[in-house]
């Protein structure tokens, strides 16, 4: 059952009591995404959480924002080995040389996608999974997860994972994966409905 705090509201059974972490719970989990430098943020710390913690990574968010250009997929096309040296010594991020190249990688891969789809959230967001109730316990991927996996694998892309894709469809209000009797499920609920999703009417759903 999800735990009630001490400000009587029920949130979902992963959030602790840190205010960071509750705050990031009441006001951006499940959210809807639309713009490429969102949903590229998100795709690359979804990719440093690896065997990590998300609180770990939030705490760093503001740092990884700043070593890494804002997320900008043009101007991070054009770091170079200079730029990776530098960031595997900035102690304010998570120096892994692999997922730090992934992201440079990724950021190529990502400007041939809009260049391919019109934008990388109408491309992402084609593998947005159908409204359902969250499972129980909730699901660590999904049929939509894989697909979106095997595309951008396909083309490319690293650290892209159908887990790690399915945490991004959670966190980017592709699904609604706050439990059922969570207090902010219907304000999701809400704000995906108000939604417009990027690129829609453009291309069919995968299969």
């Amino acid at each position: 059952m999800p735990p009630t705090f001490e400000d009587g509201l029920t949130r979902c059974a992963w959030v602790t009591a840190a205010p960071d972490y509750r705050h990031y719970h009441d006001t951006e989990w499940g959210m809807p995404l639309g713009t490429d430098t969102a949903l590229f943020e998100r795709i690359s710390l979804e990719g440093f959480q690896a065997g990590l913690s998300w609180l770990t990574i939030l705490r760093k968010r503001e740092a990884f924002r700043a070593a890494f250009a804002g997320f900008d997929m043009d101007r991070l096309a054009r770091f170079d080995n200079t730029d990776v040296e530098r960031l595997l010594q900035d102690a304010s991020i998570v120096r892994h040389r692999g997922k730090i190249d992934a992201v440079l990688n990724n950021a190529h891969r990502a400007i041939a996608l809009r260049e391919e789809a019109g934008s990388l959230a109408a491309f992402l967001w084609r593998y947005a999974p159908p409204e359902t109730l969250p499972t129980t316990p909730v699901r660590a991927t999904c049929p939509e997860s894989v697909a979106l996996s095997k595309a951008l694998k396909s083309r490319g892309w690293k650290f892209v994972g159908p887990t790690t894709l399915y945490a991004l469809m959670q966190a980017t209000g592709m699904v609604n994966d706050h439990a059922a009797d969570c207090a902010y499920r219907n304000a999701v609920h809400a704000a995906r409905t108000a939604f417009t999703r990027p690129g829609a009417g453009n291309a069919p759903r995968p299969a």
